[in-house]
């Protein structure tokens, strides 16, 4: 009797067992223990998109608070960020020793199309997710091509076809001047711009003036475009060149509508070393809450990050929106850890990300959610139009989806 009774029991034991992996088993690919989850970072310290920085600092700041409140799962993350100065050579070494030395489970973050770009057919062949990519090219949402790569923002056709939708809309017969950077991000908002003109961009488009990361200034271009008699300012810059395009064309007066990349609309990074009052009328775009908005002080979810880098980042630029970026994508990286569970393997890390429905992320505007699927890499497809009045950023109009990826 009491040797069946002792087969009952393990029978029983060994169903539950069986019914319950998740949790007798733990799955870990390198960079991920009981104790430690190993992320990588990639961002421009140094060099011409130096300003971007504050991204990754901002990102260390909060793991650190996740950190403090116990990690994720009782993991806590260990964030390698290395510099590239915005090379992309530099990238291709970086990421090798991330993968290759550091042993990461998966990079992220990494700043700037080219170097992006650099690292993304190599991140693939190694199948180490490449996630949440600080650029919003088009090509960060293609997961039959490249499954372990994954964009966050909105991406720049989507958000160049919005403002298309604008200028066709209220002004019709402008006269369009575009400056860009000479790359692939560069191009990827001249094309959103042009497919949301239709038919009429070949007759609104009077002049594209490139410029190359190693330029020292954008001066040229932009008295170039003020001779071609544009109406309409595109400009499509990064930092330190959007700073030094907006200047120039308050100094050789030219005064046309100024619609600005949302990449580079930053109060403190960008409109602040400009001069607020040469930004005054500029039109870009929004996604997250503007840090310099009173509109936001009673906001619970602004207080939250208000609060954050209060403690955690308290010598951070708590005008820039770069440490609202920072402050976001971390959040949705925390995310998918959680959704992770035990099962910390690169597979599942994808598969995670690719599996996030109508998430709230703090700081996002009204109505804007996070939204994946295995066929659908593009997280944050909604933006809304806005105007800076020389002291801040002002929303008008709807939530609006620029029809690229969604």
């Amino acid at each position: 009797m009491k040797n069946r009774m002792t087969l009952l029991t393990a029978t029983v034991v060994g169903f539950a067992l069986a019914a319950t992996p998740a949790l007798a088993q733990k799955k870990y690919d390198a960079g991920a223990s009981d104790t430690e989850i190993k992320i990588g970072n990639i961002n421009p310290y140094s060099g011409p998109a130096s300003a971007y920085g504050l991204i990754g600092k901002t990102i260390g700041a909060y793991f650190n608070k996740i950190n403090a409140e116990g990690g994720i799962n009782g993991r806590k993350i260990n964030y390698i960020s290395y510099d590239d100065a915005y090379s992309p050579p530099k990238a291709v070494e970086q990421a090798r020793k991330l993968v290759e030395s550091d042993e990461v489970l998966l990079v992220f973050q990494s700043l700037g199309t080219p170097s992006n770009s650099a690292i993304h057919k190599y991140m693939n062949a190694k199948k180490v997710p490449q996630l949440f990519v600080a650029t919003g090219a088009t090509k960060w949402g293609d997961p039959k091509n490249f499954p372990w790569t994954m964009g966050w923002q909105p991406n720049y056709q989507s958000e160049a076809r919005i403002y298309a939708k604008y200028l066709l809309e209220k002004y019709p017969n402008a006269k369009i001047g575009i400056l860009y950077q000479n790359d692939d991000y560069g191009k990827d908002y001249v094309k959103g711009l042009k497919d949301g003109l239709g038919a009429k961009a070949a007759t609104m488009i009077i002049s594209e003036q490139p410029y190359e990361t190693s330029d020292p200034t954008v001066d040229s271009q932009v008295i170039n475009l003020k001779a071609s008699g544009a109406d309409v300012f595109f400009n499509v810059t990064t930092p330190k060149f959007a700073a030094q395009a907006i200047r120039k064309a308050a100094e050789i007066g030219w005064k046309p509508l100024h619609l600005l990349n949302n990449v580079s609309n930053s109060v403190g990074s960008v409109l602040k070393p400009a001069g607020l009052e040469n930004a005054n009328g500029v039109v870009s775009t929004a996604y997250y809450k503007d840090p310099t908005d009173p509109t936001w002080k009673d906001d619970a979810a602004f207080k939250r990050w208000a609060d954050f880098m209060a403690k955690y980042f308290s010598d951070g630029d708590k005008s820039s929106s770069f440490t609202v970026y920072g402050f976001a994508v971390a959040q949705t990286m925390v995310q998918v850890l959680k959704q992770c569970g035990d099962d910390l393997t690169r597979e599942n890390v994808m598969k995670q990300a690719a599996n996030l429905k109508n998430v709230d992320i703090d700081m996002l505007l009204p109505g804007i959610k996070v939204n994946t699927s295995a066929t659908d890499f593009f997280p944050i497809k909604q933006m809304q139009l806005m105007r800076f009045n020389g002291e801040r950023w002002q929303l008008f109009g709807p939530v609006l989806n620029g029809g690229v990826g969604s």
